[in-house]
């Protein structure tokens, strides 16, 4: 995915009660938050290998987090929070497996599962993206997330 965390950050915010604290900064956060590792690749790393074999793009770091921080967040009555912000990471770990690849059996294996290979038909890579079938679902993430966002006052 290209574009279109954020807004599936937006979209599980408006599925939940706003009961939960910091609902929406968090789910929206949780959205972007593996694509951090785009700070390192371009300033630090010089884009020298895949971005998605950062430790923000292996969802065994994220068990391990969780198995660590979810008891803490308990006791912390920040349950609900934290697991909100868990799964806006995984539904990002998730919109990147479609043509990005992800390592989902790391660390036993440093292979990247994609469902669909994106060719690079084009001059650049966010070109042949922009430009595949795939690219259908961030054009609908992204009207759903408007759709929600333009019916706000509606709602309460």
């Amino acid at each position: 995915m290209l574009t279109a965390h954020l807004p599936s950050g937006y979209l599980l915010a408006r599925s939940l009660p706003r009961t939960i604290p910091a609902l929406m900064p968090v789910a929206l956060i949780g959205a972007v938050f593996p694509d951090i590792d785009m700070l390192w690749f371009h300033f630090v790393d010089g884009r020298a290998f895949h971005h998605h074999r950062y430790w923000v793009h292996i969802p065994a770091f994220w068990v391990a987090l969780a198995v660590v921080a979810l008891p803490l967040a308990l006791w912390l009555s920040y349950l609900r929070t934290a697991l909100v912000f868990l799964a806006a990471i995984l539904i990002h770990l998730m919109l990147d497996t479609i043509g990005g690849g992800i390592m989902w059996g790391a660390p036993f294996s440093d292979r990247l599962f994609e469902l669909v290979t994106v060719p690079p038909n084009h001059g650049h890579w966010i070109v042949s993206f922009m430009l595949h079938w795939t690219f259908l679902a961030e054009i609908a993430i992204w009207s759903a997330a408007l759709a929600l966002w333009l019916r706000r006052d509606l709602a309460t």
